[in-house]
Formats: C-alpha cells, sequence, structure tokens
C-alpha cells in the first residue's frame, strides 16, 4: 500500500473503530462502504481507490441501488 493510500485509511479505520458500532449495519451495498473503501486503497492506491472510494459513498443514499458491488479490478 502506498503512503498516500495509507494515509486515507486512516479516517476509514476511525470510523469502523468508532462510529460503525454506534451506526449500525444498515448499508446497502455488500461490501460495506468502509471495506470497499479500504480494498479500493490496497489494491489502486491513493489517488485511483481514494476516487473510486468517494464514488461508491455518493451513490450510498436512500434512493440509490442496492447490491453487490466488488472493487473492480
Amino acid at each position: 500500500m502506498t503512503l498516500l493510500a495509507r494515509i486515507l485509511a486512516l479516517p476509514v479505520r476511525a470510523y469502523r473503530l468508532i462510529f460503525s458500532p454506534w451506526v449500525g449495519f444498515n448499508c446497502r451495498y455488500h461490501p460495506t462502504c468502509s471495506a470497499y473503501a479500504l480494498e479500493a486503497l490496497e489494491k489502486h492506491g491513493g489517488i485511483k481507490g481514494g476516487w473510486l472510494a468517494m464514488r461508491r459513498i455518493a451513490r450510498c443514499h436512500p434512493w440509490g441501488s442496492c447490491g453487490v458491488d466488488n472493487v473492480p479490478d
């Protein structure tokens, strides 16, 4: 994982540790947005992985779709 990807993964890991237990498991997609973000950062690095994670989070709203949405290769 690149340095930028590690830095961008810190807030995601903090969210999973601190806020995720309070919010519950109400994600519309599988894997969850935080798991998707970590996998995207690991596979594609900071720039492309960060972009993929932001796109995924932007799609996660009440009027969006749902289901399986894996990180592209």
